[in-house]
């Protein structure tokens, strides 16, 4: 697994375009790793929802809970879904759309200085193993192309938008990861 240092593209990702992101403001590092966890329809896995979503295609009527945010502009920089297969949407280059009102260490904007990785899952049930071998070996990547990110570096949505956000969630197993990344 490698990251362009031209592009900021993943190698072994599925590269799936996303309008929903923009230039990061000038001197700002990279220096955060959020991760996420998403399901759509909520709890349901598989499909190309996430996709459509991050691609401003979802559908409203294709299922009751769609209307209320087919009309998001919102991303993430990859998402590794419970089988361990990566499609990325932006590059890690770029400012995705993924952390929204945030703060990180009295820093405001965390889109600014972050990265942020989706983990197809939800608050109610475990991930999967190979999805916290394929965030591991990211996180090596990532930390090999952005000198600046560590294995202290990286929070979860929830700790940047405390009482807005609660993902990756209570079954994400943060010692895991801090295991494999050690």
């Amino acid at each position: 697994m490698h990251i362009d240092p031209d592009s900021g593209l993943l190698n072994t990702a599925c590269q799936q375009p996303s309008p929903n992101c923009d230039e990061r403001p000038p001197n700002h590092t990279i220096d955060l790793l959020v991760i996420h966890a998403i399901s759509l329809p909520a709890g349901e896995f598989g499909g190309s929802w996430i996709d459509d979503l991050f691609c401003n295609q979802l559908d409203a009527d294709a299922h009751p809970g769609f209307a209320d945010i087919c009309m998001l502009q919102v991303s993430a920089h990859a998402l590794i879904r419970r089988d361990g297969s990566i499609t990325q949407y932006v590059s890690f280059h770029r400012r995705a759309w993924h952390a929204g009102q945030s703060c990180h260490a009295g820093r405001k904007h965390c889109n600014d200085f972050s990265i942020g990785i989706e983990l197809e899952g939800c608050d109610e049930q475990p991930f999967a193993t190979i999805q916290y071998t394929r965030l591991a070996e990211l996180a090596r990547s990532l930390f090999i192309a952005y000198p600046n990110l560590n294995p202290q570096r990286i929070t979860g949505h929830s700790d940047i938008a405390p009482g807005r956000k609660t993902d990756p969630g209570p079954h994400f197993d943060w010692q895991r990861l801090y295991d494999l990344l050690a």
